[in-house]
């Protein structure tokens, strides 16, 4: 009897955790109909302040510029327009975000993640080839033309990469209101401080020449 008890207690809590919104949602659920960021506020919170809904409008809400191309002149002939709780105060608690990817022929959104959030993009114009890293290492990719829909999973490696002739533009949706970009090789191959050489050289399985060189590039591009 006494275990059959324990079992029903344990149901019973699981029941609880799994109906409560802190365990369906990554980021602080709203508990008001908005609470837009106040910037200027000095209170350090896990997202952003309230600002005082009597100062509010609806230019808190709004963001204009998705309908311009993003600027893919540098190296990965790529650009990313984020909207985020940053770039439109108004997401603030809501838990999602969206953003704009523009990619030249042969553009590349280079191997990332992203932290807080899981994404869907779907490609809007041209051709894509886009992918994620399982953590099992078994990659899921897929050649996308417009209409076309991909979903990355929150905090897997992934990358999108314009296979097509002519420019390709995605519209992307993320599960948190600040999904974070951590760049692999950013991450490894140009962090402040340098990771060690042996560290990276044992790791990508290369010298530790190869791996000065390598850094050698990252430190080029941030000048």
């Amino acid at each position: 009897m006494a275990r059959s008890s324990e079992l029903v207690l344990a149901l019973l809590v699981a029941a609880m955790v799994a109906s409560s919104p802190s365990a369906l949602a990554y980021d602080p659920s709203p508990l008001q109909d908005f609470c837009v960021a106040d910037k200027s506020s000095p209170v350090f919170v896990n997202g952003h302040a309230c600002k005082n809904p009597t100062h509010v409008s609806a230019a808190d809400f709004a963001f204009a510029g998705l309908h311009t191309p993003g600027d893919t002149s540098n190296a990965f002939g790529s650009k990313v327009t984020l909207v985020d709780a940053h770039a439109v105060p108004g997401l603030n608690t809501l838990g999602v975000a969206m953003a704009r990817l523009d990619l030249a022929p042969g553009g590349l959104n280079p191997p990332h993640t992203h932290p807080r959030a899981a994404e869907v993009l779907t490609v809007v114009e041209g051709e894509m080839r886009a992918g994620f890293v399982a953590a099992d290492g078994t990659l899921f990719a897929a050649a996308l033309s417009a209409g076309d829909a991909f979903v990355f999973p929150r905090g897997l490696v992934h990358f999108e990469f314009n296979c097509g002739a002519r420019p390709a533009v995605g519209i992307a949706g993320l599960g948190s209101q600040n999904p974070g970009l951590v760049r692999v090789a950013d991450s490894v191959f140009g962090a402040s401080p340098d990771v060690d050489d042996h560290v990276l050289a044992k790791a990508f399985r290369i010298d530790a020449d190869t791996v000065k060189m390598i850094k050698a590039k990252f430190a080029a591009s941030k000048k």
